[in-house]
């Protein structure tokens, strides 16, 4: 396992750093490259790391495998707050007429008086 001594953490993030920074050169190099049409190869930059993440993107109901754990996590949540919006909104409305109902609510105060 490699030391943390601080000399050889910052020689570590000046080799990253010259390494980025050249393939950032390379990418801009070959985006803006205008005799890229003339090879015939189009105006867009393959790359490898984009297709892949794109083909994941396509492909991932192919390869989802159903388990106990996904099926109760896409229960809680589709289902969850479906059910919990419900129970709040008959809370609130079941609160609302027990006011009513009681006599706590004068008439002239009634939100619902013109329906």
């Amino acid at each position: 396992m490699a030391s943390c001594d601080p000399s050889n953490m910052r020689e570590l993030f000046e080799k990253k750093t010259k390494m980025r920074m050249a393939l950032r050169e390379e990418f801009i190099k070959q985006v803006y490259n205008p005799h890229r049409h003339a090879t015939g190869e189009g105006g867009v930059l393959f790359d490898p790391a984009m297709q892949r993440y794109m083909t994941m993107s396509t492909n991932r109901y192919r390869y989802f495998k159903p388990t106990p754990k996904t099926s109760w996590l896409g229960l809680g949540l589709i289902l969850g707050p479906i059910v919990a919006t419900m129970l709040y909104i008959q809370k609130t409305k079941d609160d609302d007429e027990h006011q009513l109902r009681t006599g706590q609510v004068a008439y002239r105060d009634r939100w619902n008086k013109f329906l």
